[in-house]
């Protein structure tokens, strides 16, 4: 049996893999992606300490590599089920059940979608939520982002280096992102700024071939190759429902401490309530689940510890 079982292999999930390995725990990390989360398609990565300029998806590689030298194990499954009362918690994959003495939700969250019309049929056919994913497929090609945060203005400015040119669509005047990303983006002379402006519907029989805009009091239709979505996140929780409670938004209603009202199930990173959802922050609430999972576990709260 696992000591600490984890779902989600983003930095919360790969850094509390390395605190309990660190602390004697056996781990398992179930990810239906890859690992890194949202990390690993960040096209670069500034603010994190120490680190003065890294790539995303190498970030999240070195977050890998240390929770696996470890001995963290990491299976690339979907987890589908959890059992999180008693003693033992369990997980439930398509290839079986694993059980563990403590569980830990680090299952961050998933971008947000428009949804106007079209969209869901053209998902993959022109229309992407991740540019460092998918961009380099518009090479050359007339692309759009959508929204007014971070995210938003790093994609524009990762297109704008792709394609022939870049649209990005903001509902309201002014942006929320950090004003080097704004500055940067006003000074590309392939980057077309429209607000606000909102997307209506989008067309296209077999392809995305055009996004229907409403604003300034105007209809426009902007004919387009590419389309990629970036209005913020919703938490990925489907698998804490109606098993632990949720804040309005649907963000597991879990504080610093990262504890849940179950003994043994905790809740790090981007899938609970909190201020700021940021690597770093995640990474922190990671070492802080596992050390509360040590904590349970020494105390003999699992069911056939075997740590003293």
């Amino acid at each position: 049996m696992t000591d600490l079982l984890v779902i989600g292999a983003g930095p919360a999930g790969l850094t509390a893999a390395l605190y309990a390995r660190r602390a004697g725990l056996s781990v398992i990390l179930f990810d239906g992606v890859l690992y890194g989360g949202q990390m690993a398609v960040t096209p670069a990565v500034e603010n994190y300490p120490g680190v003065p300029a890294v790539s995303g998806p190498e970030l999240a590689m070195r977050m890998m590599e240390q929770a696996a030298g470890l001995g963290a194990v990491v299976r690339y499954e979907r987890v589908e089920e959890v059992s999180l009362h008693g003693a033992v918690k369990s997980v439930t994959t398509a290839s079986g059940r694993e059980e563990g003495r403590s569980l830990l939700f680090a299952n961050g969250a998933r971008r947000r979608k428009l949804g106007v019309p079209g969209e869901e049929r053209l998902t993959g056919r022109g229309v992407s939520y991740c540019a460092a994913c998918d961009g380099a497929l518009y090479r050359g090609k007339k692309t759009a982002v959508v929204g007014g945060g971070n995210t938003a203005l790093e994609d524009a400015l990762y297109l704008s280096n792709l394609c022939a040119g870049v649209v990005l669509i903001h509902r309201r005047t002014a942006f929320r992102g950090e004003p080097h990303l704004v500055r940067a983006v006003r000074e590309k002379r392939n980057i077309e700024l429209l607000s606000p402006f909102a997307v209506e519907s989008l067309e296209g029989a077999e392809r995305l071939e055009a996004a229907l805009l409403r604003g300034n009091g105007e209809e426009r239709r902007l004919e387009l190759d590419g389309l990629f979505v970036a209005i913020g996140y919703e938490p990925d929780n489907a698998l804490a429902g109606g098993l632990l409670p949720v804040d309005d938004t649907g963000y597991l209603a879990v504080g610093e401490d990262c504890l849940t009202p179950i003994p043994g199930v905790f809740a790090a990173g981007d899938c609970r309530s909190k201020p700021l959802r940021q690597i770093v922050t995640a990474a922190a609430d990671g070492a802080v689940a596992a050390f509360q999972a040590a904590k349970y576990l020494n105390a003999g709260m699992g069911e056939g510890t075997a740590l003293s």
